[in-house]
Parts: structure tokens; C-alpha cells; sequence
């Protein structure tokens, strides 16, 4: 639809007196079924990342210093799983969780009834888009200081035809003129309330959003348009889900880092943290950067502590020494792990054995263990994987498939445990300086490989973040000084992390 910018007779005069609104309300429009998705919940209430999908939503506006109060619309019958979603999270912008309409204009009037009369900034958002920005949400509020209306749009870029009946093209528009819209779509309440009370006298009244509305019975206002993000899809169909869960895994990556020694000490200084497989390569780093900002690690392995990760009594007796030593645990993390290269076929039953038990059922071991210690600190799981589980690689098939099943792992018992406050994460670093990948590749260029060290640093950040359900991607930086790793033999190298291998 092309907007008139020629003022209609019956346009809304613009306001004499600055734009002053008591405060800004973000409306989560949350009224989807999901029938797209053939899901037997609302689209909504998937989970993605570890958490439900109108939760992350929920949070960016929390987190929004401009939003000053939150309203849902939930689908009829799950304003319930709404309530608990908001109270377990502790969102303390959330006003009001009520059921939408029929449909989307019915759910916009219901929104603008409880929102109330006066001078108020309105943020209509999908709740299905998870990953809008910070960004996107303070350039929408801050459009409002000289426009009455704002959407949110990126360049389209595909080509766009319009076909006719019979699905032959009628017209090729100039591509550099469409915008594909999102939200948050912002209002001052006056237009928007407006517009909707203009509609009701039309009996052919029907819009997909709130801007439509807006451009039809009030041609004269002039509808602002900020950028949006090709991140800030709106999960509809089901690959949409894939893709959401992958866009936060790469949002993931880049960690908020805590400011300086100090920052760390401050989050890391008492807290308990157990680390299997902690004699060398990154979980030996570990190790000594936690203890340097003030945690007490406790590392153990085959080879010094006789640990070995797929023996539950093992494991049970390593987690009872940290805390009758401390009292708690608050961070379990699992570098043990070892390769074994080979055609699968001339494999020997007792490497096998070995490489499946230490990689996967030893973590398994190690995370049903440490639950019930982690669910008294709220504490998290870290697990690691390698580039090599998105594809098998050929000679070290079972080193793959093990991999592939870690972020399964870690995926499913952040759903399973978001319950208890305990979080669930996978470090996924590149090809990294370790003993163990210098015994299985051999001497490699050193400003090929990311140093163990750096996925060190960046596990702490991980560790003392909120994240959970995440595979965060730990990627060199240029120009990064790589740590020399000299080789080890014999069990010493199979016990450390096979880190990110690319083949």
C-alpha cells in the first residue's frame, strides 16, 4: 500500500504542544496457536535456546531501559503458562498478562483498553520475535519524540512480484522502494486510538498490522521507518525454528565480558568449581584463571587423581570432596574427553568402548551427579564440543557422533533443568593448541590454532553468564598470540578436550 502524504480533510490535526508521554508501554502481542508449526502449544511457548520463546522476548524488554511497563496478550487458554513464565523469571515490568482477541485488531483494542487512557509511547511486538535488539527498541521510542507513528523495516532483498488470479505477474515494483516490515510497531497512544476508532466505522475493515491501520484512516500522519535486523525473524514455520535456535547460538559468542581483574574476581571470588579433566591443556587453564580470580577448582583426571568420568563412583566421590571441602558447588565442567582416529570399520571393540564411554557416558555420568548440587546454588553445566558435530568427519566418526550428542545433551537438560535454576552450556572452540590435538594431527602452523588459554578465558565468561540451552563458538582473533603446547604422551593426551577440530 502506497502512503498519501496530502493531508485527508478528516486527518488527526498534528499537536500544538510537545510530545509528552507519562510513559512507555511494550504490548506482547502473544496470541499465535501455532498451527503453522503443527504444534499442540502456542508457538510461544516453544522452547528455544533453553528457554521459552516469549521469555527471551519478555526479557530484551526488560532489560529495556526506555520501557517503562510490559502488557501480554496471550492466546486464550494459556494466560496461565504466561503468569509462570513471567514469575519464574522474575519480570518486574509485567503489569498485566491478559487473554488476546479473535484476532489481531480485536487483541490491539484489547491492548489499548488496558493501557489506559492519557499520554502514553505504545510498542506493539510479536512475541515470536525473539531476537529483536536492544537497538531496535530505543530507536523506536526515541522516533516517537517527532513522529506519531513508527515500524520497523529491512531492504528486501529479493525481487518482488504481484501476480494476478491466475498466478501470471501483473507488476515488477522497483525493488530499492519495498522494506520487508517486523516489529516493534510505536505509537503515541493518541494516533493509534484514533485510527482503531476511525476503522470501527468501516465495515471492510480488516489489517495485518497496526501501521496498516494507521496508513488507511489517517493518511496525513507520516509513518516513520527505522531499520530492523535480518536476526529479528518471526518464528512461524518450522524451519523458522531452526533458524532462531542457530541465530542465538552465534548471539551467544559474543559473551559479555566482565571489566578487568577486578570485574572477574568480584563474580568468581567463593564460588566452587569442578573441573573433569582438569590436569592439562583448557581445563588445566581453567583451572588456573578461576583460581586467580578467587574460585576454588578443584581439577580431576585419570592420570592425577585416578578420576575416571564414565565410573559413577568416580565421579560421586570427586563431587563429595569439592563440596565437604567448600560446602558447594557451583560449576560443573567436563573437558575430559579423548580421539581416536581410524576407519570405523577397522576399529577394535575396546577403543570404541573407550572413546564412547569417556566422550559421551562419562558427561552423562558427570551431569546426573552433579544435579543435585547445582539445583542448591543455581549453579551450571559446561560441556564441549567441536565444529566436528554439525558433519561427521571421515577416520573419526565416533569422536563426531559423540560431539553431535554433547549439544543434544546439553540442549535437552537445559529444558530439563530450567525448572531448578540450573543452567546447561556447550563451548564449541576451533581447532585449539592442546597436547591431545598435537598426539592425534601432529605439529600444526601455531597461527592456525586458537590458544587454550583463550577458550579458558572465555569458558569463565561463559560460566558467570545467565546463558543456558547455548553453544557458544570461541573463534581465534587476529592476531592472537597462540600458547606452544608441547606433546604428550599415553594417557596424558587422550584425557584432554578434543577442541574444535576442522578437518
Amino acid at each position: 500500500m502506497t502512503q498519501d502524504r496530502t493531508p485527508a480533510p478528516d486527518a488527526a490535526p498534528a499537536s500544538p504542544a510537545p510530545w509528552r508521554p507519562s510513559r512507555t508501554v511494550a504490548v506482547i502481542l502473544a496470541g499465535g496457536t501455532g498451527t503453522r508449526l503443527g504444534l499442540g502449544i502456542p508457538k510461544q511457548l516453544l522452547k528455544i535456546a533453553g528457554k521459552p520463546i516469549i521469555e527471551h522476548t519478555l526479557a530484551v524488554f526488560e532489560a529495556a531501559p526506555e520501557i517503562d511497563e510490559i502488557i501480554v496478550l496471550m492466546a486464550a487458554g494459556h494466560v496461565p503458562d504466561a503468569e509462570r513464565i513471567v514469575a519464574n523469571a522474575g519480570f518486574r515490568k509485567v503489569s498485566k498478562v491478559i487473554e488476546g482477541g479473535d484476532t489481531r485488531n480485536d487483541t490491539t483494542r484489547i491492548a489499548l483498553d488496558a493501557v489506559g487512557e492519557g499520554d502514553v509511547n505504545i510498542l506493539f511486538h510479536d512475541a515470536v520475535r525473539p531476537l529483536v535488539s536492544a537497538r531496535i527498541v530505543r530507536e523506536c521510542v526515541n522516533a516517537l519524540w517527532s513522529y506519531s507513528a513508527v515500524d520497523v523495516a529491512i531492504p528486501s532483498a529479493d525481487t518482488i512480484i504481484q501476480v494476478d488470479q491466475d498466478e501470471c505477474i501483473t507488476d515488477i515494483p522497483v525493488r530499492a522502494t519495498l522494506r520487508r516490515g517486523q516489529t516493534p510497531q510505536a505509537f503515541r497512544s493518541g494516533i493509534i486510538r484514533e485510527a482503531y476508532r476511525r476503522a470501527e466505522g468501516d465495515p471492510d475493515f480488516a489489517a495485518t498490522d497496526d501501521c496498516g491501520v494507521v496508513l488507511r484512516y489517517l493518511p496525513g500522519t507520516p509513518i516513520k521507518v527505522i531499520d530492523g535486523s535480518d536476526e529479528n525473524i518471526k518464528v512461524t514455520h518450522p524451519v523458522d525454528v531452526h533458524l532462531a535456535d542457530k541465530l542465538f547460538q552465534l548471539a551467544a559468542a559474543q559473551v559479555p565480558k566482565v571489566s578487568g581483574h577486578r570485574g572477574y574476581t568480584e563474580e568468581l571470588t567463593g564460588r566452587t568449581i569442578v573441573v573433569f579433566g582438569g590436569s592439562y591443556g583448557i581445563g588445566h587453564d581453567l583451572t588456573e584463571l578461576a583460581r586467580r580470580y578467587g574460585a576454588q577448582v578443584f581439577p580431576f583426571s585419570r592420570s592425577t587423581t585416578g578420576t575416571h568420568v564414565e565410573r559413577a563412583e568416580d565421579v560421586s566421590a570427586a563431587l563429595k570432596t569439592a563440596f565437604e571441602a567448600t560446602g558447594r558447588i557451583d560449576h560443573v565442567v567436563v573437558t575430559a574427553g579423548i580421539l581416536e582416529k581410524g576407519a570405523l570399520a577397522e576399529m577394535d571393540e575396546e577403543t570404541m568402548d573407550r572413546l564412547l564411554h569417556v566422550n559421551f557416558v562419562g558427561p552423562v555420568t558427570i551431569a546426573r551427579q552433579s544435579l543435585p548440587y547445582l539445583q542448591q546454588t543455581k549453579g551450571q553445566l559446561l560441556l564441549y564440543t567441536s565444529s566436528s558435530y554439525t558433519r561427521g568427519r571421515a577416520r573419526y566418526a565416533l569422536y563426531s557422533a559423540t560431539k553431535a550428542a554433547l549439544v543434544n545433551l546439553t540442549q535437552a537438560l537445559a529444558d530439563e533443568w530450567a525448572e531448578f535454576g540450573v543452567r546447561v552450556n556447550c563451548v564449541n572452540p576451533e581447532r585449539t593448541a592442546t597436547p591431545m590435538r598435537t598426539k592425534a594431527f601432529g605439529e600444526e602452523p601455531e597461527h592456525t590454532l586458537l590458544s587454550a588459554e583463550a577458550v579458558a578465558q572465555a569458558s569463565l565468561d561463559v560460566l558467570i553468564s545467565e546463558l543456558t540451552g547455548q553453544v557458544i563458538d570461541v573463534r581465534r582473533a587476529p592476531g592472537e598470540p597462540v600458547v606452544a603446547v608441547p606433546a604428550q604422551s599415553g594417557a596424558q593426551a587422550s584425557e584432554q578436550m578434543p577442541t574444535g577440530i576442522d578437518a
